[in-house]
């Protein structure tokens, strides 16, 4: 019962990071209807300028204490992230407002290529690293219930905890902010939004540099893991399976279809991956992601279509 409770914990928080990728998907399609294929160029982004500006700023400024750097790095970053989120719409997207879904497809591909360049050339190609003070060591659980207790990773809890508290606040601020309704408005129909006086164009900023501000934490939190590397923006693929299991619209679907896939493919790893030679929680996601696709399209949560003829 321990190893299943230990594999389970750790299906869990890894979840949970999936959920914060794929929350930077449903918040821009949810406002814009774009599927951001740049996520994860965002992520790699937002990952390397806060590394990067917490190796420049005790040079530059002389301050040395590890907090204070990691702070004004991470503001810093903030604001790099808000002006990539409004020069994206203002300079693409605003361009391309009622154009084919293909195109809108074709645009984000184009900016995912071109922030990977550009992050090279302004921040480097090397790996980086993010040292926020998350604690690297393993610690035991339930050892009064379970022999030798439960092992399990200090920096997955804390980075679980982080991602939690952060889908929690924009859950709140979408369901109980007047910025949070008018974004559900737009949402539901651009052109309703605007006729009641909505503005279309700064309710996209605002999505964006939400994602960006998203982007920023989960590059943060997985920075902290791997290491920033250019490896790094695959992690958004990861994500994909998990919006497509809990629907592109919906929120709560984001965080059910990430626990669902963290679970699954650690479970799947460990109990059944020897029956196959092992690798299968590197397809696992994206099978169950193909037979949702078959059975339920729209996912877990995700507004169902019906076309009247």
């Amino acid at each position: 019962m321990g190893p299943f409770l230990e594999t389970l914990i750790g299906g869990l928080m890894t979840g949970m990071l999936y959920s914060l990728v794929a929350l930077g998907f449903v918040l821009i399609f949810k406002a814009s209807g774009v599927f951001n294929f740049a996520q994860g160029a965002m992520v790699l982004f937002a990952a390397l300028a806060m590394a990067r500006f917490s190796e420049w700023l005790p040079t530059i400024t002389g301050l040395n204490e590890k907090a204070l750097v990691n702070i004004v790095a991470f503001l810093l970053a903030m604001a790099v992230m808000v002006a990539v989120a409004w020069l994206i719409e203002r300079l693409v997207l605003g361009k391309l407002v009622n154009q084919e879904g293909v195109t809108l497809l074709m645009a984000t591909l184009g900016i995912t290529y071109f922030m990977d360049g550009f992050g090279q050339t302004i921040f480097g190609s090397d790996i980086y690293k993010i040292d926020v003070g998350m604690p690297k060591e393993p610690m035991f659980l339930f050892e009064n219930i379970f022999q030798g207790g439960l092992l399990v990773n200090q920096e997955d809890l804390a980075a679980a905890a982080i991602a939690a508290a952060l889908v929690a606040v924009l859950s709140a601020f979408f369901q109980y902010t007047s910025t949070g309704r008018a974004l559900r408005a737009v949402a539901d129909d651009h052109q309703a939004a605007q006729s009641i006086g909505i503005p279309l164009q700064r309710i996209w900023v605002i999505v964006w540099s939400v994602a960006g501000f998203v982007a920023l934490v989960a590059g943060m939190i997985w920075g902290s893991k791997l290491g920033v590397q250019f490896s790094l923006s695959q992690v958004a693929l990861k994500a994909l399976p998990v919006v497509i299991l809990g629907g592109l619209t919906s929120v709560p679907g984001a965080i059910v279809g990430g626990l669902i896939i963290g679970v699954g493919e650690k479970l799947s790893e460990v109990y059944i991956g020897p029956f196959f030679g092992g690798g299968i929680e590197i397809w696992f996601a994206y099978v169950l992601a193909l037979l949702f696709l078959l059975v339920r399209p729209q996912g877990l949560y995700g507004e169902k279509i019906i076309d009247r003829v």
